[in-house]
């Protein structure tokens, strides 16, 4: 990676907030994507171009350096453009679309309003565009992350032909049956943008499998794709997990538990991430197997999202219902079956993932899912992983891991009570080979999947 490679994404590498004195605070953004490129790119001297999301970030954008040693641009949007870019578009749609999560007798609704909103998309997608043409060099190669950004290499390709454009998907890709959700012509727009890249990149096959029989259903073509999963930052985590903030957790949860088992998960507060049906499977267990009650924890770590929009205030207020039902039900003095943290302390979800018995991650449908690999990676208690086979971590974690159908809560409380009850040496088996799984692949091998997808040719 050298200095003639601009990355595109909605969010940047660092987040901005505004102190005191009028000056701006830099903090490293959260999520995989951070961490996997910000260290490469701020080494090569390559350029990064994201939105301004936060206020920080719009006071950010108008001082030249302040993502040094990375040359960051940060373009500030109109906030209701960006709303529906981001919210109704991005997230409401394409979001819901992807991951398998629509109530469709209720969702979507493309009236009027959503149509302005796509049209907002398409020109939030050609600022970015020309955010880039006045930043790359001649030739340069262009990253462009994930969904929200797909029309940007069609509005690029029109102005510099020059540059190698590679676009990559952090989110699984409908199927053609899902894909007829969306309009026609919204459909065919989406599918075409994205052919306009040198090749288009998922995490795992079966997600590329499915871009490719949309688009052969929808443009009769054959694209260009290639498959990179990305793994953890194995030293930045290390790291993480030997501070003595991580420490900190780590005694507060053993002080907590005493001798009781813990079963983890550790998810943003998303629909797709299906906590709920991880809770009425933990009820189960309780129900089913009576010798557990007082003898399990099970720990959620929760990071809050998206909460302007209402399917996540309403999700966030049912998981919160479900918790407080199940601990009526069962708790007793001195043990709460369910302790739910909502929070976005990176420190206390490595103690969590350190820490457990057992790692849930039960997702509707993932990308990825970097938990499922990290949690094997920083533990030390030879931490069994129920995976979700919807997850694109399953292609990897599959013999390594106990898996489930995330939409059945009985087979997943059974994969609970058998990693519960695994003598110590299966549990030592598994947890070995999960965490040597885990770190097969780094963010640098995922990187260099991009920059190798950029030198195929581009079409004529």
């Amino acid at each position: 990676m050298d200095g003639d490679v601009v990355v595109v994404s909605n969010r940047g590498p660092y987040t901005f907030d505004c102190a005191d004195d009028g000056e701006v605070v830099r903090r490293p953004a959260a999520g995989g994507l951070a961490s996997a490129l910000a260290p490469a790119v701020a080494e090569a001297g390559a350029t990064w171009v994201a939105a301004a999301v936060t206020p920080g970030d719009r006071v950010a954008a108008l001082r030249p350096g302040a993502g040094a040693p990375i040359r960051l641009e940060l373009l500030a949007f109109d906030e209701e453009d960006y709303r529906r870019f981001y919210g109704d578009v991005s997230n409401q749609t394409l979001w819901f679309l992807h991951h398998g999560i629509f109530d469709t007798s209720r969702r979507p609704i493309f009236n009027a309003d959503w149509y302005r909103s796509w049209q907002v998309f398409r020109a939030v997608n050609e600022a970015f565009a020309q955010a880039v043409d006045r930043s790359a060099p001649e030739g340069a190669v262009v990253l462009v992350q994930d969904f929200h950004l797909a029309s940007v290499g069609a509005a690029l390709t029109r102005r510099r032909p020059d540059l190698r454009l590679v676009h990559f998907s952090h989110t699984p890709f409908a199927s053609p049956s899902e894909l007829r959700v969306l309009p026609e012509a919204v459909a065919r727009e989406l599918l075409a943008a994205m052919g306009a890249y040198r090749a288009c990149g998922f995490h795992c096959d079966r997600w590329a499998q499915s871009f490719r029989a949309c688009y052969e259903e929808v443009l009769g073509e054959s694209p260009r794709t290639f498959v990179a999963p990305l793994g953890p930052h194995r030293q930045a985590i290390e790291t993480i997990a030997g501070s003595d903030m991580c420490g900190g957790y780590q005694v507060a949860l053993d002080e907590m538990l005493g001798s009781r088992r813990l079963i983890a998960r550790v998810d943003r507060l998303d629909p797709s991430k299906n906590l709920l049906r991880g809770f009425l499977a933990f009820d189960e267990l309780l129900a089913e197997h009576p010798g557990w009650r007082g003898n399990v924890t099970f720990l959620a770590v929760a990071n809050p999202t998206r909460e302007a929009l209402p399917e996540y205030y309403g999700y966030r207020r049912q998981v919160e219902a479900t918790v407080a039902t199940v601990n009526q039900r069962w708790g007793r003095p001195g043990w709460r079956p369910i302790v739910l943290s909502i929070g976005d302390s990176i420190e206390s979800s490595i103690a969590a993932l350190a820490r457990s018995d057992v790692l849930l991650v039960n997702s509707v449908r993932d990308g990825l899912n970097l938990v499922a690999k990290e949690g094997p990676l920083v533990n030390s208690r030879d931490g069994v992983l129920v995976l979700s086979r919807e997850s694109g971590a399953w292609a990897e974690m599959h013999d390594v891991s106990l898996g489930v159908d995330p939409f059945d809560v009985s087979e997943t409380r059974l994969a609970l009570i058998r990693a519960l009850e695994m003598t110590q040496s299966q549990r030592r088996a598994l947890a070995v080979a999960a965490k040597q799984r885990a770190v097969t692949h780094d963010p640098s091998t995922w990187l260099e999947a991009q920059l190798q997808a950029a030198s195929i040719p581009a079409r004529v």
